[in-house]
């Protein structure tokens, strides 16, 4: 016999009536908890993180009260639930395996809420990490570079041992970028380098600080290969124009304004030249073919 709040129950059919009522009740205090908690936090971060813990104490505490109350008619059941966990775990194979992938993703370190992946080919910002599934609010696809396209995308956890997971943020939150631009011929190429030298450093120099300091981090942990995070300014002759390219370090968020403050500054600095520098255009030279001569018999 068992009993509960005073009410005591004995066969099975009660058992499993009060485990039932137990656990919406858990279900619904943790509800109840959420809510007066989260209105007491400032930031997103740590309400989230309050949620999610206040969640998975209840759902500990619902099945370790359903246990408690079931545990004299668990001896029972135990038959049946051998013959049947194995058609359940047939039938709930990607459930297991997404469950599997919550525990990978929380203990193994793939990525956390807020950081930039990429999983099953969809890209985003990881917004909530849930049993099953991972939710995303997607960037790109109709919408150029790594802006929002309004989409919110669930992922199931299982992909993690299916796909590789790109995370951009993870232990070194900086990308390499490069942009390239066209000199024309004719114009003093070497000063145009050197604007760009000076454009960088002045647009991106805090940038390449921060990534300094974040490589030498990472170079403690992993077997990397001693890369320089300076910015590089490459040059290279074309059929139409020399092109200068510029790899530089950037944020992974900052990566459009980064391109858009080296662009308008490079062409202000242009300017300035008073045409010494100087963009080019394709160009096409049409070079006339040699006569031919016709005869005709009558």
């Amino acid at each position: 016999m068992f009993e509960i709040f005073g009410w005591k129950v004995d066969t099975t059919s009660e058992r499993l009536l009060a485990a039932t009522a137990l656990v919406i009740g858990i279900l619904l205090v943790s509800r109840v908890l959420q809510a007066v908690t989260v209105r007491r936090i400032d930031t997103a971060d740590r309400r989230y993180r309050v949620r999610k813990l206040v969640s998975f104490a209840a759902y500990g505490a619902a099945l370790v009260g359903g246990v408690a109350v079931l545990r004299d008619s668990l001896g029972g059941l135990t038959v049946a639930i051998g013959v049947a966990g194995a058609g359940i775990a047939f039938a709930l194979q990607e459930v297991i395996a997404s469950i599997a992938g919550w525990f990978a993703i929380s203990f193994a370190g793939f990525y956390r809420t807020g950081d930039r992946v990429q999983l099953g080919g969809i890209k985003g910002d990881v917004i909530d990490i849930g049993l099953l599934r991972t939710t995303l609010m997607e960037i790109g696809e109709w919408v150029n570079s790594d802006l929002y396209n309004g989409r919110v995308v669930r992922v199931a956890n299982s992909f993690v041992f299916k796909e590789p997971v790109f995370n951009y943020s993870g232990d070194f939150p900086f990308l390499w970028d490069e942009i390239w631009l066209p000199i024309r011929y004719g114009t003093d190429w070497e000063l145009a380098r050197q604007l760009l030298y000076k454009v960088a450093e002045e647009v991106v120099g805090e940038s390449t600080v921060k990534a300094g300091a974040a490589l030498k981090e990472s170079l403690r942990q992993y077997v990397l290969t001693e890369v320089s995070v300076e910015p590089l300014v490459t040059l290279k002759p074309t059929d139409n124009w020399i092109e200068l390219r510029l790899r530089y370090v950037v944020d992974y968020r900052a990566r459009r304004r980064t391109q858009d403050r080296l662009f308008a500054r490079f062409l202000e600095e242009v300017d300035k030249t008073d045409g010494k520098v100087g963009f080019a255009s394709a160009t096409l030279q049409v070079i006339p073919g040699s006569a031919i001569d016709v005869r005709m018999r009558p």
